[in-house]
């Protein structure tokens, strides 16, 4: 079995707290949410007051024996690193860094010149006291193994100094800082900051707590000055314990965090997914369950770096996609479907493997045109940015709709319409792919440019009001969110939508992103002989005329350089150029294609 890792508290200035109240209140938390009482043996607490007080003996200062990596073993250090923090965030909560404030700062400038502070102030100043310390720690901690670092008030400055300076053997599973003053600069000693920008590679997570009414923290957390670590905001109670360590570990969040790095998952003796029931999957989890599939294809398409980083992205990704879903669901007291439980995993343990999704279900046509055309268009690893080749992705797709019984040549039929849509557009044979993948941003943009009103679903489209009902409950952002906002907008209809679409509040590139979504769908209805949705031809002739209407009123008084009249001369041309693309294809509604037939 393998062994816990000791737990060591560096204490902060006064006597150091001989009895030990901080690991009685730990204790006490550690059991209360779950985990076992920590083991007094495998603790280490090192009395260091004394030594903060002055020292006659002279010491050179302990050398440094963790070196910072460089080249691709600090990148991909650091890419390790990230992982285990996303981990850790997921389990915890939401990083909060807060925004500092003068005043804060000022006042702990102010208070090292006090008496109370006189410990802090000669560790900063005196480099044989700041040396004796470290010795004095070092001499008590093992030689190999791991540990997990709690650290107090100053002693969160000391860990900062000791973490590069342990035996190499040593692997240092987490650092969990409380009530730090390291981010004011009055504690940069020996400019530790600058000589810790990236994660020390002995270093497995940092988290750091802090309360906005402990004077210490001047307000904010760690990350303003070591931006790879995480913080996180606690209450403690308010008054004269508001900076003591025993408050801090009375929160259950730093409690959790420590019982994590000492013991592990709590669910390691537990089933860790929830168990779905057989109910149909609704709109939001069939296009996730989608995403996620595509994704798991994708995947095995990838090697090197590409895989490495696209690896760790989707493991994120597929945990944060599954809780919101079953999150969602436990708030409306709807079951989760067996097909999403299924995909839970303790994200928090980097050894666990994410679940692979199930060949996804049959589909007809019609109700996978918009599903796969979102597919191909939006990011499906929001918030991550991966470019991926065009090829990698058209054969991921045709593996997809092969398994939905739609035949591969399906995915094929999607890429080979937005390559049309985006010639016909451009005017030139290249693609870019990476801008045309951010069809999600854009979208994003239209959703805020027309306050909501781009999203009015398009009458007789199959999903389009329940497409727009889940964007309700995710909102735009995220994975979900993306897919759900391009989902929305490729069945977009009604009036609001050209004036948002043509209004200076939304870019050119917006627009054309827009467009090249519904004519992918347009050339698909037409080459799979589906019919043919009204509301795209209406939309674009709406579009076209406000945008014409924009550029002549502004064209009147603005200079003919202003990049105003630029973007809506850019808009026209797209508009103008999708509209002859579909009667280029014979698409247009039955009564412009005869007046178009006269006219000829």
């Amino acid at each position: 079995m393998h062994a816990e890792p000791v737990v060591v508290f560096l204490h902060g200035v006064g006597t150091g707290d001989p009895d030990r109240a901080w690991m009685h209140a730990l204790s006490a938390s550690l059991t209360r949410i779950g985990y076992p009482a920590r083991d007094p043996h495998q603790v280490i607490a090192p009395l260091f007051a004394h030594a903060l007080k002055g020292a006659d003996d002279k010491a050179s200062m302990p050398a440094v024996t963790v070196k910072a990596p460089t080249g691709a073993a600090a990148r991909q250090n650091r890419r390790e690193y990230e992982r285990r923090t996303a981990a850790i965030e997921f389990r915890i909560g939401h990083h909060h860094g807060g925004d500092g404030n003068p005043v804060a700062e000022r006042t702990v400038a102010v208070a090292m010149e006090s008496p109370w502070f006189k410990q802090a102030d000669n560790y900063l100043h005196d480099s044989n006291i700041r040396s004796q310390v470290l010795h004095r720690i070092l001499s008590q901690l093992p030689r190999s193994g791991e540990m997990v670092i709690i650290a107090h008030s100053l002693g969160s400055v000391i860990a900062a100094d000791l973490i590069r300076r342990l035996d190499p053997e040593v692997k240092v599973a987490a650092v969990i800082t409380i009530g730090s003053p390291l981010a004011s600069g009055v504690f940069n000693v020996d400019k530790i900051r600058q000589l810790l920008e990236e994660p020390p590679p002995n270093l497995g997570w940092w988290v750091n707590f802090w309360n906005p009414f402990d004077p210490v923290t001047a307000r904010r957390g760690l990350s303003s000055v070591l931006p790879w670590l995480l913080d996180f905001t606690v209450q403690t109670p308010f008054g004269l314990h508001v900076h003591d360590a025993t408050s801090y570990l009375t929160v259950e969040a730093v409690a959790e965090a420590i019982g994590f790095a000492t013991f592990g998952s709590r669910s390691r003796e537990l089933a860790v997914r929830e168990s779905g029931v057989d109910i149909p999957l609704d709109t939001a989890e069939t296009l996730s369950l989608l995403a996620l599939r595509y994704n798991h294809l994708l995947g095995r398409r990838l090697d090197g770096e590409t895989l490495d980083r696209f690896s760790g992205a989707l493991r994120q990704v597929q945990a944060v996609t599954v809780a919101r879903l079953v999150e969602r669901n436990a708030a409306a007291g709807r079951g989760t479907p067996e097909l999403i439980a299924r995909l839970q995993f303790d994200f928090s343990d980097p050894g666990t493997v994410a679940p692979e999704p199930l060949p996804s279900r049959h589909m007809d046509k019609e109700e996978a045109l918009v599903p796969l055309v979102v597919l191909a268009t939006a990011n499906t690893i929001d918030p991550f940015e991966i470019a991926i080749k065009k090829d990698t992705k058209q054969a991921a797709l045709s593996e997809l709709t092969a398994e939905m019984g739609l035949g591969s040549q399906l995915g094929n039929e999607v890429f080979s319409a937005i390559k049309s849509a985006q010639d016909a557009l451009a005017a030139r044979g290249t693609i870019n792919w990476i801008k045309w993948a951010a069809l999600g941003v854009g979208a994003t943009a239209i959703v805020v440019a027309t306050g909501g009103l781009a999203l009015a679903a398009g009458a007789g489209l199959v999903g389009a009001a329940a497409i727009t009902s889940a964007l309700a409950a995710f909102g735009p952002g995220g994975m979900i969110g993306g897919l759900l906002t391009a989902g929305a907008l490729a069945t977009a209809g009604g009036g609001g939508i050209a004036f948002g679409l043509a209004s200076p509040a939304t870019s050119a590139e917006t627009l054309e992103l827009f467009v090249e979504q519904q004519l992918v769908l347009a050339a698909l209805r037409g080459r799979l002989d589906l019919d043919q949705d009204p509301t795209v031809w209406a939309n674009f002739v709406a579009i076209e005329a406000e945008a014409r209407r924009q550029y002549e009123r502004m064209d009147e008084f603005s200079d003919a350089s202003a990049e105003s009249l630029k973007e809506l001369k850019r808009k026209i041309r797209a508009l103008e150029r999708a509209i002859a693309h579909i009667r280029s294809l014979g698409l247009q509604p039955t009564a412009e294609a005869e007046a178009d037939a006269s006219a000829g």
